[in-house]
């Protein structure tokens, strides 16, 4: 014999059943509690720290991977100044340039060399190439000069952040 339910869903009691008032609603709550007790806990887990998880800090600004300010074995010091190369003078093609760690460096006349930031100032991508007399972003294609910086075709509108540099025996380092 199959139990066939005689009742609608229109018949079905409205009232909560006698000593169990704010049931629905304290369930309700406790739940509710629980998940955002669940989401904080994420949330803070993604949060930033001022040390890494093993022990030491971190900079927002860090200096590039081989670099004496790194503390890599393999970066060159320049003279009197102290500072890292950024390249050699004899990797920077003239009309050309390099991508070298953070820094696009450039020649755009024999002995005049120029540093770029390598990040695009349209959408943050990293610049892939220098050719032709400008350098370009494969992101969305935009183009700036090896001279200025300038975006010489878009959608980037800004210039890329220069860091002015000079020639120190066969390096360039950050003037």
């Amino acid at each position: 014999m199959t139990d066939v339910q005689t009742r609608t869903d229109n018949a079905l009691p409205t009232e909560e059943p006698p000593g169990r008032t704010g049931t629905a609603s304290t369930r309700r709550l406790v739940l509710l509690g629980a998940g955002a007790a669940g989401a904080t806990a994420v949330l803070a887990a993604c949060g930033t720290s001022s040390t890494n998880t093993n022990g030491s800090g971190f900079s927002n600004d860090p200096a590039p991977a081989g670099s004496a300010e790194a503390g890599g074995g393999t970066g060159s010091t320049a003279g009197a100044t102290g500072g890292s190369a950024l390249a050699s003078t004899a990797d920077v093609p003239e009309g050309g340039g390099v991508i070298s760690g953070d820094f696009v460096i450039t020649q755009p006349v024999a002995g005049t060399f120029k540093a770029f930031s390598k990040v695009c100032t349209h959408a943050g991508c990293d610049v892939s190439k220098v050719d032709g007399g400008v350098i370009t972003c494969p992101c969305h294609g935009s183009k700036f000069s090896i001279e200025t910086g300038e975006p010489t075709t878009g959608p980037a509108t800004k210039a890329l952040a220069e860091t002015k540099v000079k020639v120190d025996g066969d390096s360039i380092v950050k003037a």
